[in-house]
């Protein structure tokens, strides 16, 4: 039998996030926006609520929830802004579940346990001035000295990147391989903010997701013990492409969020605002606009879920996410510029949210792997070109053990 419902848990999560996000953060998102201001305060209120170490095991510091509610957090947390949500796909997507895959128990129980507390906070950092999709051809280098690595380079457009207390990272580890363009010789990293050599900056003037922090990572010969090596060496990029499965999840959720806002937003105007002498939702082309923003909505929403219900079972989900992220972000985009239609002239002012939905929606299609990456992931399993192989480390099922 197939069940569609939620369990109660899940109603649980939905209804204490949106409360939350709603009422603390909604009133004041205009003015973090224009300001461009990213509020500390809120992580202690999201540590708080348990959402900073959601789907992590209680025996790790967590809140020992599904994925299914990790998935559903970030959904609400995007409908009111898209900077709430990116907070839990750097912290909880890319890192912690990350750690929980790959780490030592030593590595977990030192950065696992208080990021899921809250009283650290923890981001990833892949992309590069002149490498994203192509993680291969990133520049960043780590020398063996003594027991230590030293580690040089620049990593670009990392979240959390300028407020951060961990950070995992990748670099080449062997030059030769770096040579022939063998991911084998990537090794990953986890980094402690006042590292010496390790400095943070943040980038300004972005499109959208202006309440969020983005930034700059600069390594100069920062030395990193060898046991703060994430898995074994040489296997960065595999590390790597797992974290992005597991961002690539909450970033279709999240999309998922953007879309059902946008679409709240559209039937609230389109009843309120009249012309013609009647409801602008009475005009069949705004009903054609509002009609696709709640069929992607739902569609979006199925997508995400089974891949969250696929990682409850333990099951491989590359696939799935990477069609969950695609079709989501996607939606969001044509949501976001239909409900600027929908609002006309209002639409391109922040009087109204869609401005600022329509800003935000971008960025989602861009990164934890561009549209055209997703494409290329779907159509290689279409193909047979690409088949899931067994890996070394992988997420606990649900529910957790121990």
């Amino acid at each position: 039998m197939i069940d569609f419902a939620l369990e109660a848990e899940h109603l649980m999560v939905e209804k204490l996030v949106r409360d939350w996000a709603g009422q603390k953060i909604a009133p004041r998102i205009q003015e973090l926006d224009r300001a461009a201001h990213f509020d500390r305060s809120i992580l202690a209120e999201m540590a708080e609520l348990g959402l900073l170490g959601l789907c992590i095991p209680e025996s790790y510091g967590g809140a020992g929830m599904d994925y299914i509610s990790l998935g559903l957090a970030c959904e609400e947390l995007e409908y009111v802004d898209t900077f709430l949500r990116v907070i839990l796909s750097v912290h909880v997507g890319l890192n912690s579940m990350t750690m929980m895959a790959w780490a030592t128990e030593e590595q977990k129980q030192h950065y696992l346990v208080p990021q899921a507390r809250g009283t650290k906070l923890a981001t990833y950092a892949l992309t590069e001035p002149n490498a994203g999709s192509d993680a291969v051809g990133i520049q960043a280098t780590a020398r063996r000295d003594g027991t230590d690595y030293l580690l040089n380079g620049e990593k670009m457009w990392i979240s959390l990147a300028d407020v951060a207390d961990h950070f995992i990272t990748f670099a080449w580890t062997d030059q030769e391989k770096r040579a022939a363009r063998d991911h084998a010789g990537i090794t990953g990293f986890i980094l402690e903010r006042g590292m010496p050599g390790l400095t943070t900056g943040t980038i300004h003037g972005k499109l959208g997701i202006r309440a969020g922090n983005t930034g700059f990572l600069s390594f100069n010969d920062v030395r990193v013990p060898a046991g703060n090596v994430l898995g074994e060496p040489g296997e960065g990029f595999k590390i790597a492409m797992f974290a992005l499965d597991q961002g690539r999840y909450t970033v279709a959720a999240g999309a998922t969020g953007l879309v059902r806002a946008c679409l709240d937003a559209s039937v609230k105007y389109a009843r309120e605002r009249h012309s013609f002498g009647q409801p602008i939702g009475q005009h069949q082309l705004v009903k054609e606009l509002i009609a696709d923003m709640s069929r992607n909505y739902e569609a979006s929403r199925l997508l995400y879920q089974r891949a969250g219900w696929m990682k409850n079972q333990g099951l491989r989900n590359t696939r799935e996410t990477a069609v969950a992220k695609w079709y989501a972000c996607d939606a969001s985009e044509k949501a976001a510029a239909d409900a600027v239609e929908v609002h006309g002239a209002y639409g391109y002012s922040d009087e109204y949210p869609v401005e600022r939905f329509y800003r935000n929606c971008k960025a989602a299609v861009i990164y934890e792997g561009s549209r055209e990456i997703q494409k290329l992931i779907a159509a290689d399993y279409a193909l047979g070109y690409r088949v899931d192989r067994p890996m070394r480390a992988g997420l606990p099922s649900y529910p957790f053990s121990g």
